[in-house]
């Protein structure tokens, strides 16, 4: 058998936390000596041990952990729950990333405030345009909730309208529209010569816009909101009112985000 020591080094972990699975009786001593009340331990029970903070360190809290070993987790299982746990990790990463984007996103734009380039906005009729399009659902037009939804559904409306075998005639474009309760709908958009016909799709007609203020955005569009904010102020200034829903024309979009080219476009009217 090993001390408590002995034992300790021999699992990577520390006496006091043997102590205290001992305490809560997660882990008790193969012997302990009734007179100095020295803990021993024999080498099966690293398994156990093993066990013990393997589930731990998944996230698990000891309770759980004594619940998950009374059943005799099996190897397999516990192969399983890491598998499990790092997915769920990976998401709150992804999740953290995309929140400290956002971060620096608006701190860009909190650094531009005074500096805006209304100089560059340009009043111009948008022709009405027939496009395929799919939607879906977004929590909020918060970054973390549009991006995971609006990249996807671009690449699948691109699947389907070339497998389809329809024609793109013209820049993707994407337009969202907010509901009650907060969330938006994003649609996006493939301009298209096609009838309406049995597609996986949605073929639309959007309708044109009489006047429509608009900039161009160059980079990615987590880093949009400097170019928005100074489209809004272009829009107050010079004493129009936003009518209807903004429109993000996807001019240039190679694989370096970086290099994205966007024209943003409002519509608006005398106030």
């Amino acid at each position: 058998m090993f001390s408590i020591g002995d034992f300790a080094r021999l699992g990577l972990v520390s006496v006091r936390m043997l102590r205290h699975y001992d305490a809560i009786g997660l882990l008790r001593p193969a012997h302990v000596d009734p007179v100095s009340g020295y803990r021993s331990y024999q080498a099966a029970q690293l398994s156990r041990l093993n066990r013990i903070v393997a589930i731990k360190d998944l996230g698990f809290t000891l309770e759980q952990v004594s619940a998950i070993l009374d059943e005799k987790v099996s190897t397999e299982e516990l192969h399983g729950m890491v598998r499990l746990r790092r997915a769920q990790l990976e998401a709150q990463i992804s999740a953290d990333l995309a929140r400290l984007r956002g971060v620096e996103a608006r701190l860009r734009t909190i650094e531009t405030e005074g500096h805006m380039r209304t100089a560059e906005v340009v009043l111009k009729r948008v022709d009405p345009v027939r496009v395929a399009e799919l939607s879906a659902r977004a929590a909020s037009y918060e970054g973390e909730d549009i991006g995971p939804v609006i990249k996807p559904l671009f690449q699948e409306i691109c699947r389907r309208v070339e497998a389809a075998g329809v024609s793109v005639v013209g820049p993707g474009l994407a337009y969202y529209v907010p509901d009650d309760d907060g969330s938006v709908m994003v649609h996006t958009c493939l301009p298209v010569s096609a009838r309406p016909g049995p597609y996986d799709f949605e073929i639309v007609d959007l309708p044109p816009i009489e006047t429509a203020a608009t900039i161009i955005h160059q980079g990615s569009m987590e880093a949009v909101g400097p170019t928005f904010q100074a489209l809004a102020h272009w829009i107050e200034e010079n004493g129009y009112q936003s009518l209807g829903l903004a429109r993000e024309i996807s001019l240039h979009c190679p694989e370096d985000e970086d290099e994205w080219v966007t024209e943003l476009q409002i519509e608006v009217t005398s106030a």
